[in-house]
């Protein structure tokens, strides 16, 4: 009977290592979630105040150069928001025909880019308009944000 015990005793205080150390394991798991998480939102709230600066660059100096770079900052944004940001809340914003909200939204952003490029190549636009439409752009990306 001793042998039992003493068995009993070592496999339940192994027992008890082996769970403090998955509680351990989980909190640690935890912080660097919420790290990761932070720093993420941190990049994009970056990534859209550079938008917003690029955006009123572009719509002073009208240049083609200016143009590409904002395009390219914004299918960054898309990307680093829909590849790890937007894939845990796209499940929960469905419209009556059944597609995905923040799908339409990059979608209408994509318009809208096109629609952009279109007004910078045509003179006959005004700055104005071309402030709408960077302004346009901006809301779909804090749509998609928040």
């Amino acid at each position: 009977m001793k042998i039992n015990q003493e068995i009993r005793s070592t496999s339940e205080a192994a027992n008890r290592q082996l769970r403090v150390n998955l509680d351990e394991h989980q909190k640690f798991k935890g912080l660097v979630q919420s790290q990761a998480s932070k720093l993420q939102n941190q990049e994009v709230e970056n990534l859209l105040n550079n938008i917003s600066k690029q955006g009123n660059k572009l719509a002073s100096f009208r240049s083609l150069r200016d143009l590409a770079k904002f395009k390219q900052m914004i299918k960054r944004f898309l990307k680093e928001t829909t590849s790890s940001g937007l894939k845990w809340q796209s499940g929960h914003h469905f419209d009556p025909s059944g597609q995905g909200r923040k799908l339409a939204l990059v979608k209408e952003v994509d318009e809208k880019l096109i629609e952009l490029t279109e007004a910078m190549m045509s003179n006959e636009k005004k700055t104005v308009d071309l402030l709408g439409i960077i302004g346009e752009i901006k809301g779909l990306l804090l749509n998609i944000y928040a």
